[in-house]
């Protein structure tokens, strides 16, 4: 494995930390630019989110040209909170509403391809503590300068927060460590290059992402760099090292959930290309264990396996984006190829 791929392609946030420059390239190449944060009950957070953003990429530097909230039905006040310091709010079961209805972040970037406007999408998490406008910025970087660059992921230190006051200065990432880099190890060792492949900040060029399918849950980060990689190369892909991320931690019972949905999104990819011949069905349920009362007792998680088609393949959005011609199948795409790292 070369690591050409990792020194070309990585970088760091201070590399584009002239936005006049940033405009300026999106304006000479007449691209806008979509903000969209997915939430469900961040009435904590979002709006520092929004302000951030707003003041510093819409109103000091024009860079992007919407903030988007896609929200998966909170019962909190997320959304009153977003839509009164200005973010465009729908909620994910009002968007293309005669389809049915799913819950899942997945689900929620999906949606977003069809009311987002943007040439390039940028998603970010809604529960980023220690926001900056970098973590938008520093990934709409490599893409409007580096015009082979179609995708682009953040990395970072990830400490934890513990209660309300303390932080651990590492030990995030868990998932990743335990679970997604042994399997890339395994059947994509270029791809152990990307640091954080589950990272939930990311953008891209809408051409990439309208092309792809999306499961509508967490195992959307895997299929997004397994889709793109497969079809269009790990040239295309850029990571960016964002320093610090201070979100919420979630425990192991969380985190083992998490990663029986993105093991069953993972071995899904690979048999459909081809690496592996399941023999049997695997089973859609994530069995763990509670003591109540002194008995064991079953907590069962149980998941559908959904995922959603390009919405290159959606009528209502050809007709919205006036896209003509028969939709495209799922084999490669005509986009530039290059040789994997």
């Amino acid at each position: 494995m070369s690591s050409s791929w990792l020194e070309n392609n990585t970088f760091h946030f201070a590399d584009f930390a002239d936005l006049d420059r940033l405009v300026s390239e999106k304006e000479r190449r007449e691209l806008t630019i979509s903000l969209c944060l997915p939430t469900l009950n961040e009435e904590k957070t979002i709006a520092k989110e929004i302000i951030i953003m707003k003041s510093e990429l819409m109103t000091r530097y024009p860079l992007l040209d919407e903030i988007v909230v896609i929200d998966s039905g909170s019962t909190d006040n997320t959304m009153e909170i977003a839509a009164s310091f200005g973010a465009d709010v729908y909620e994910a079961d009002q968007i293309l509403p005669s389809l049915e209805k799913f819950k899942g972040k997945g689900e929620n970037l999906w949606k977003s391809l069809f009311v987002t406007k943007g040439d390039i999408i940028v998603y970010l998490d809604a529960d980023i503590k220690n926001i900056h406008h970098r973590f938008a910025y520093a990934l709409v970087g490599p893409l409007l300068l580096h015009e082979h660059l179609k995708y682009a992921k953040a990395f970072y230190d990830r400490p934890i927060a513990i209660g309300k006051s303390k932080v651990r200065p590492t030990g995030g990432g868990r998932v990743t460590e335990l679970v997604i880099r042994p399997m890339f190890s395994l059947f994509f060792p270029e791809l152990t290059q990307i640091f954080q492949p589950l990272s939930g900040e990311y953008a891209g060029y809408r051409e990439v992402f309208e092309k792809v399918p999306f499961p509508i849950g967490y195992g959307v980060e895997t299929s997004l760099i397994l889709d793109i990689h497969e079809k269009w190369g790990l040239d295309v892909i850029a990571q960016v090292d964002l320093e610090k991320r201070v979100h919420k931690n979630q425990n192991i019972k969380a985190l083992g959930k998490m990663a029986f949905v993105i093991l069953d999104t993972f071995l899904k990819r690979i048999e459909n290309l081809g690496f592996i011949d399941l023999k049997k069905k695997m089973y859609n349920e994530m069995i763990q264990y509670n003591l109540v009362k002194n008995e064991y007792k079953a907590d069962i998680l149980q998941i559908g396996g959904i995922e959603r088609p390009p919405m290159i393949e959606i009528p209502e959005y050809r007709h919205k984006f006036s896209i003509t011609g028969k939709p495209p199948g799922r084999q490669k795409q005509a986009m530039p190829e290059s040789s994997d790292a």
